[in-house]
C-alpha cells in the first residue's frame, strides 16, 4: 500500500487501497469522491484530470465502477480513484465538473457509452450518439457486431429508406491467446463469416 493511501485513509472513512500494477489506486465511496478529489488536487498537487471512464462488470454487483485518473504535473505522479455505482439498474455518481472542468466531456462520453448519470453535471447530453439513441454501446450486453438502428432524422430516413448499419467491429467477436508471442496473440475473429476480404452480408432494402 502506498504512503499516500495510508495518509488518506484516516481522513476518508471507507477509502481502501485497490490492487494496481502501475500507479497508486484507491476505491472510494461515491459520497466521498468530491472531497477526496478536492483534497488530492489542493493538498497533493494532482491538478490534472487525465481521464474519466467506467467498467461494466456485467453480472457482478455493483455492476458499474467509474474511474478517475489524476496526474501531478510538478513531479509526474499518477493516482487512480475508483468508485462503485450504488444502483445497478439506474447507475449514477456525483459529477466532478465543479472541481475539474475537464471532466465535462469525459463524463458525457461515459454517460453516452455506459448510461451512467453524473449528478450535478451542467449539461449531461449524449456526445457521440444522438439523444434518442436507445442503447449504450460499451455495456456488456451490447453486441460487438452492433445493432441496426433507424436514422435519427425521420424525414431523411423516410426519403433515403436507409438505416444505420451495424458494423463497428468487423469480424468479431474476438478472442486472444494468452501466453503466446505477440504475433500469435493478436485478436482473431471467432466468426469468420465476413472479413476484410469477404463483404459483410447485408439485408436488401425494399
Amino acid at each position: 500500500m502506498s504512503t499516500l493511501v495510508e495518509t488518506l485513509q484516516p481522513r476518508f472513512v471507507g477509502l481502501a487501497p485497490r490492487q494496481s500494477g502501475d500507479h497508486p489506486a484507491v476505491r472510494c465511496p461515491a459520497e466521498l469522491v468530491l472531497p477526496l478529489l478536492q483534497c488530492l488536487r489542493d493538498e497533493f498537487g494532482y491538478s490534472l484530470l487525465m481521464d474519466v471512464t467506467a467498467v461494466d462488470w456485467e453480472e457482478d454487483t455493483p455492476r458499474f465502477s467509474v474511474f478517475y485518473h489524476l496526474f501531478c504535473v510538478s513531479d509526474a505522479r499518477y493516482i487512480r480513484v475508483a468508485i462503485d455505482c450504488p444502483d445497478d439498474e439506474e447507475p449514477s455518481v456525483p459529477s466532478v465538473v465543479s472541481l475539474f472542468p475537464a471532466a465535462d466531456w469525459h463524463e458525457r462520453e461515459t454517460f453516452d457509452m455506459f448510461g451512467i448519470r453524473f449528478e450535478g453535471h451542467p449539461d449531461l447530453r449524449r456526445i457521440l450518439m444522438w439523444d434518442e439513441y436507445p442503447y449504450f454501446p460499451l455495456r456488456k450486453e451490447f453486441p460487438l457486431a452492433g445493432i441496426e438502428t433507424e436514422l435519427p432524422d425521420e424525414e431523411v430516413s423516410e426519403e433515403t429508406r436507409a438505416k444505420v448499419l451495424s458494423a463497428p467491429m468487423m469480424g468479431g467477436p474476438f478472442v486472444s491467446k494468452s501466453g503466446a508471442p505477440m504475433s500469435r496473440a493478436e485478436p482473431r475473429a471467432k466468426d469468420q463469416s465476413w472479413t476484410e476480404w469477404d463483404r459483410k452480408p447485408t439485408k436488401e432494402i425494399e
